[in-house]
């Protein structure tokens, strides 16, 4: 026979641990300070105008 399991307590924990993973992701996008912001924002734009420049005309 095998282990008993509590389903609450495995929903419960299920839910925590995707929680805990959304948490974690808002905290590596909004808790960047302004400086961090703005070169992720001019490293961004800059890899779209390489990539646009890289385009070829049809």
């Amino acid at each position: 026979m095998g282990e008993v399991v509590n389903l609450n307590r495995v929903r419960k924990d299920r839910a925590r641990a995707e929680r805990k993973a959304a948490s974690a992701a808002n905290r590596a996008t909004h808790g960047r300070s302004k400086a961090e912001r703005t070169r992720a924002e001019k490293e961004q734009s800059r890899a779209d105008r390489l990539l646009d420049g890289s385009k070829l005309e049809d």
